[in-house]
């Protein structure tokens, strides 16, 4: 019997692919680690007297902090109006609901052990494992702070009624737990070998199935083909005039902030 051609073993040996994130998701998650490091950035070298020495031109370094803020807020608010609103409805769900797996995720040592060549979840986790979710929620937290707190920093250089004595120190001290965070999720995509290949999912949307099911066997990961979870077509194909309306005032009263506030 002749063997097999090169390209049929090719296909057969094509690792399987798994759906994790629809591109709304995808674009939101971009868009905050793209807002935040900007923002990080400049709220560091304002805040450490060494950088600022070095990069004296603070009106500047202020003006890129509040403009990169203004265009953070109005692009989260925009990607769900115009992107799939279902989906990331479902993320959300997913993300707040802790079951018994969750808390002994979270309090349990160990939360992989080496089987084979690869490694597996000693505790059954969902599409999102319990230390995601409890990343997420931090992460919604210290956002809400921040903008309250920006606001009313802004707000206090114009009206002394808005300084409150508390508010620096918040918006600081928010700034060094976000960094920290950031840099143990950094960590986890990007080196630690058990969870590297999530990485993956956030750049094409796609996991490896075997991954997802040593790591996430509770999750009922749909085909790499498949829609992603609570995806409707009509309203990505059309997201219909009020969204678009919405999202256009939104993207317009930014630019306004932007050029009557910043600059």
């Amino acid at each position: 019997m002749a063997s097999e051609s090169a390209p049929a073993r090719q296909i057969l040996a094509a690792p399987r692919r798994v759906l994790r994130f629809g591109p709304t998701e995808r674009a939101f998650h971009w868009i905050h680690a793209a807002g935040f490091t900007v923002m990080t950035g400049t709220g560091v070298v304002m805040y450490l007297p060494a950088l600022s020495a070095r990069i004296s031109d603070r009106p500047t370094l202020k003006a890129i902090h509040l403009t990169a803020a203004v265009l953070w807020v109005a692009a989260l608010v925009v990607v769900p109006l115009l992107g799939d609103r279902r989906a990331l409805r479902a993320a959300v769900r997913q993300l707040e609901t802790f079951d018994a797996d969750d808390r002994r995720w979270l309090l349990g040592p160990g939360r992989h052990r080496r089987r084979g060549p690869g490694w597996r979840a000693r505790i059954p986790q969902g599409r999102f494992n319990a230390a995601e979710k409890a990343h997420s929620i931090v992460q919604a937290a210290l956002a809400v702070l921040f903008v309250v707190s920006g606001v009313l920093l802004w707000l206090g250089e114009r009206d002394t009624a808005f300084r409150l004595p508390g508010t620096i120190p918040l918006h600081d001290g928010a700034m060094f737990v976000a960094l920290v965070l950031v840099a143990g999720h950094v960590y986890l995509s990007l080196v630690h070998p058990p969870t590297k290949p999530a990485m993956r999912g956030m750049l094409t949307g796609e996991v490896d199935a075997d991954w997802a099911e040593a790591h996430h066997p509770k999750w009922d990961a749909p085909p790499a083909d498949a829609p992603p979870p609570g995806y409707d077509a009509a309203r990505r194909s059309r997201p219909g005039a009020a969204p678009v309306v919405a999202a256009l005032g939104v993207a317009t009263t930014a630019v306004l902030v932007v050029v009557l506030v910043v600059l």
